[in-house]
C-alpha cells in the first residue's frame, strides 16, 4: 500500500466520472462497480482530484471555502476511497 501524505497526488482512476444530479440535487459517484453518493465534503474533495494539485494544494483550495479542513481528514478519505479502488496516486 502506498503511503499517502500532504504531498501526495490523487486522481480518479480510469472510468470513474464524478458528476451533478440535477434532479436529486447531489453528487454521484460513477464507477465499473457500481455507484456512490458522496457527502458534500467528500464530492469537494473527489472534484479536486486531477492528477496534477496535492492532498497540501486539495486542502488549500478547500479552506478558501471551508472552514476547519485538516489535512489529515482529506487523506482519511482519499484512503478510504482508494480501498474502494475509486482514487489513485500519480
Amino acid at each position: 500500500m502506498t503511503t499517502l501524505e500532504p504531498g501526495s497526488v490523487p486522481r480518479l482512476r480510469r472510468g470513474v466520472r464524478l458528476s451533478y444530479d440535477q434532479t436529486r440535487e447531489t453528487h454521484v459517484l460513477l464507477f465499473p462497480e457500481g455507484v456512490l453518493v458522496p457527502n458534500p465534503t467528500a464530492a469537494a474533495v473527489l472534484s479536486l482530484c486531477d492528477g496534477v494539485v496535492d492532498v497540501a494544494g486539495i486542502a488549500s483550495a478547500l479552506r478558501e471555502r471551508y472552514t476547519g479542513v485538516r489535512e489529515e481528514e482529506i487523506l482519511d478519505v482519499l484512503s478510504r476511497l482508494g480501498e474502494r479502488r475509486i482514487v489513485e496516486w500519480t
